[in-house]
């Protein structure tokens, strides 16, 4: 596969107005990904836009609608969408092309371009690295006759749309009525849809991160900052706290005494209530390195499987589909459910955990804890120089470290596909052995990398 120079694991994301998440770069990312997309049939091409609640959407956006509208592309944009909502609305239009504008789960200095294929799901690295090795080209090149170039309409009834598409996921027979839900928004895109999706299924619906004004996206709120919806359960007395990211495709739980329950908890309660429906296809579920090792124990006590993929959501979602899963996610919030959405869905995934909590009838902090996690420590080890991953003696350390925790646990070392940075995880049943392995490979990629 050739080096990528645009594109990382989740799209283009960067500072915003720094390369590469600039205007310029955005124009040629429109006029890239609509002549890749655009075929030589007679008729109308689209293409979908969503975005989330940063302030640089207003900068991006036109950008992109220009690249697309000069080869020809028909554009309808969205506003404020989630991102599932924004691969939704691409499969159900008929769009050539969808394309969410947003940095996710990052600060809102940060912005992001996210595309997606006809079929609702990201697209292949193949088909990036062709978007990327024309974004190059002259901007004068292969653009649209005067008189076929695209048109531009903002239409506000993707959000509405998105709702009812969420609420008929939830089971028809069951109601949130009488449950007090705490949900945070994050101020993103998630702002006005979760919430009301929430109330019109008959839930009391204590919001909070609903306040958008350009700059707050995720600033100490959403499933990255979970002591704010924790704070919100307590205060309002609520059953359940739900919170978003700033593009909604994550989402972190919270049982009514305002503590914390991460996706792996999520994939187990879910998944295991599937299973016992015979819901779940795939005998498993799909998640990555990251997840906890009480989770894959968990499931093969059920008679099920974990089947592990590198870290990112596409990842999960490519073994998804090759396989036939349903469920699949990470440990960090992103839950995919393929019976309902083609991407990671906070406000499917808590509708799923909501159906659950109903049928039961118990309290949510007697579903929030599936399995016993098992110690798990990661560390964060900086380099500047070399390739330290390739350094006898952090090869040694890592052999004696894989030797010390001989089956009762595992080591995971990799490099982060951003920044210089090695990142060394460890997990196993005995704690102090966990922290001893994780500073002997720690020591030794510092002492390799300097």
């Amino acid at each position: 596969m050739g080096e990528r120079k645009y594109f990382g694991t989740d799209g283009i994301r960067g500072r915003a107005n720094t390369h590469p998440m600039t205007a310029e770069v955005a124009l040629r990312v429109g006029l890239a990904a609509g002549k890749m997309f655009r075929t030589d049939d007679d008729r109308r091409h689209l293409v979908v836009i969503g975005k989330d609640t940063r302030l640089s959407g207003y900068m991006i956006e036109p950008a992109l609608v220009a690249g697309l509208a000069s080869v020809g592309m028909d554009v309808r944009t969205f506003g404020p969408l989630p991102t599932p909502g924004v691969a939704m609305m691409t499969r159900s239009m008929r769009a050539d092309l969808g394309i969410m504008i947003s940095a996710s789960h990052n600060d809102y200095a940060d912005n992001g371009i996210k595309l997606f294929g006809p079929d609702g799901y990201k697209l292949s690295d193949e088909i990036e690295l062709k978007i990327e090795a024309m974004m190059d080209e002259g901007l004068d090149q292969d653009l649209a006759p005067a008189n076929k170039l695209g048109r531009v309409k903002r239409i506000d009834d993707a959000p509405p749309r998105y709702i009812e598409i969420a609420k008929s996921a939830f089971p028809k027979r069951l109601s949130l009525k009488g449950l007090r839900i705490a949900i945070d928004c994050a101020n993103g895109a998630g702002y006005r849809v979760a919430p009301t999706t929430l109330y019109e299924l008959g839930a009391e619906v204590f919001p909070v991160g609903v306040e958008p004004n350009g700059v707050n996206i995720n600033a100490d709120c959403g499933s990255t900052y979970p002591a704010t919806v924790s704070e919100a359960v307590k205060r309002y007395r609520c059953d359940i706290g739900i919170a978003l990211d700033g593009d909604a495709d994550r989402v972190i739980i919270c049982d009514e005494k305002g503590h914390v329950v991460d996706g792996d908890q999520i994939m187990a309660l879910v998944g295991l209530a599937w299973a016992r429906k015979g819901r779940l296809n795939g005998g498993g579920v799909v998640a990555t390195v990251m997840s906890n090792l009480g989770l894959e124990r968990k499931l093969k006590a059920e008679g099920l499987t974990l089947e592990r993929t590198k870290v990112g959501d596409r990842y999960v979602m490519e073994r998804m589909r090759a396989g036939g899963f349903n469920i699949g996610g990470e440990q960090s919030g992103h839950i995919i459910l393929k019976d309902y959405a083609t991407t990671g869905d906070g406000l499917m995934a808590a509708l799923q955990v909501l159906a659950v909590l109903v049928e039961t009838g118990v309290p949510m902090s007697e579903l929030a804890r599936q399995f016993e996690p098992v110690p798990q420590l990661l560390q964060n080890v900086r380099y500047t120089a070399g390739k330290p991953l390739e350094d006898a003696k952090v090869k040694a350390a890592m052999a004696e470290a894989e030797a010390a925790l001989n089956g009762s646990g595992r080591l995971l070392v990799r490099p982060s596909g951003t920044e210089k940075l090695i990142r060394v995880m460890a997990e196993g049943d005995d704690e102090a052995l966990v922290k001893r392995v994780v500073a002997d490979v720690s020591a030794a990629v510092k002492a390799a990398g300097q």
